[in-house]
């Protein structure tokens, strides 16, 4: 568990080095080997014990393999000499994962890139219990992604119940990575301050057909639209004709009036009129 250190100020025995220094120039002077030797021990003694934290840097003391506490405040500090210190970084950071080939929950195979941005939160965790931790972020990020990955669609063109997919349910997508990154990093005592997709497409072998079975779904989209319309508006036309009393029509001369009317609607191209210069029976 980390534990917050207040070592002694560096200023203090800086004026201690000094006056071991003095102390063994002195003795050098005047012939005491004894107490210049002295001097230059201590002085040489103090020496290690000196550090300074820079802002959003942290420093980790160990005395024998035995776990003393960390410092955080910014300063000029002196610990036991025989004290080992290890510098952490407390800024944050971030890194974005280069698209990776991942399954969505259909099976699809997709191509899925991240930004994560995160920092330190507990240096006593992130330098005691994972070995590396810059690449345990790194991987765990990885494992969250395809896991995450597994419980989405990427649409819903084959999973039409789906409320949240991977394309569509952005902000949903978002939480639910960010959600398990933090909870795979949290042993390490990362805080992560932020998950994104940055990168999100097919991938290339099924690229192409994916993109075909958007495209008639589109044109089917569309063509059931025209036909609504088209079938409205014969509707309409025959009501008119019936209410002004224009013409009547049986029902071979309905269906053939409606035959044409929904090709000349529905067709994609400009219909080519033919002039009758008979009677409606020819």
């Amino acid at each position: 568990m980390e534990k917050i250190s207040k070592p002694s100020s560096g200023y203090l025995f800086i004026l201690l080095d000094l006056a071991s220094i003095a102390a063994a120039v002195y003795a050098l002077v005047n012939g005491l080997p004894l107490l210049g030797a002295i001097a230059v021990f201590v002085t040489i003694l103090i020496i290690p014990g000196f550090f300074i934290v820079e802002p959003n840097k942290a420093m980790v003391l160990l005395l024998f393999g035995e776990y003393k506490g960390s410092v955080k405040a910014n300063g000029f500090y002196w610990v036991n000499p025989f004290m080992t210190k290890k510098k952490i970084s407390l800024r944050v950071r971030n890194f974005e994962n280069k698209p990776v080939k991942v399954n969505d929950k259909i099976g699809n195979p997709v191509l899925i890139g991240t930004i994560v941005v995160w920092q330190v939160e507990d240096t006593f965790k992130a330098t005691f219990d994972v070995d590396d931790y810059e690449n345990f972020v790194h991987l765990q990020s990885d494992a969250a992604i395809r896991k995450m990955a597994g419980l989405y669609p990427y649409d819903n063109f084959e999973d039409e119940e789906a409320e949240i997919t991977l394309r569509s349910g952005v902000e949903d997508v978002n939480h639910s990575l960010e959600q398990e990154i933090s909870e795979r990093l949290h042993h390490a005592g990362i805080k992560v301050i932020e998950a994104r997709i940055s990168h999100l497409a097919y991938s290339s072998e099924i690229a192409s057909a994916m993109l075909q079975r958007q495209q008639a779904t589109a044109i089917v989209a569309a063509r059931q639209k025209i036909v609504e319309g088209a079938v409205g508006m014969v509707e309409m036309a025959l009501e008119d004709l019936k209410m002004k009393d224009i013409i009547e029509f049986d029902d071979e001369k309905k269906a053939v009036m409606v035959s044409n009317l929904m090709v000349v609607l529905c067709s994609d191209k400009s219909a080519s009129p033919v002039l009758n210069v008979g009677t409606l029976n020819q």
